[in-house]
């Protein structure tokens, strides 16, 4: 039975075997890298970089779904980079507009 799968997998239009496999596995180096930078500092968060990281994954997202043959490993990385871009912004935006602490006034 395990080895129908993978003769499956081998087999399929989006495997191994095309560009429509690698692609999408090499762009989990982005999702990786944006895992890695849960613990930096908000402050450092880039809101260029991970709005265009959160429309790259929802807009492939839809986009891997209305392909024929569907790849799913095109849409599980693109689900991973909205989701991780997603949390980036709102540490970046909780940081920025709703934290309590004020900076102290410059007395001169």
């Amino acid at each position: 039975m395990a080895a129908s799968k993978l003769q499956a997998l081998w087999n399929h239009p989006a495997g191994p075997k095309t560009i429509h496999f690698w692609a999408p596995t090499f762009k989990w180096g982005i999702s990786i890298a944006n895992i890695a930078d849960f613990s930096k500092p908000p402050e450092k968060i880039s809101y260029p970089q991970q709005v265009a990281v959160t429309c790259t994954g929802l807009i492939w997202s839809r986009y891997s779904l209305v392909i024929t043959p569907k790849n799913w490993n095109l849409f599980s990385v693109n689900v991973a980079m909205a989701g991780t871009g997603i949390y980036q912004l709102t540490r970046k935006i909780r940081q920025d507009y709703f934290s309590e602490v004020q900076e102290a006034p410059v007395e001169g």
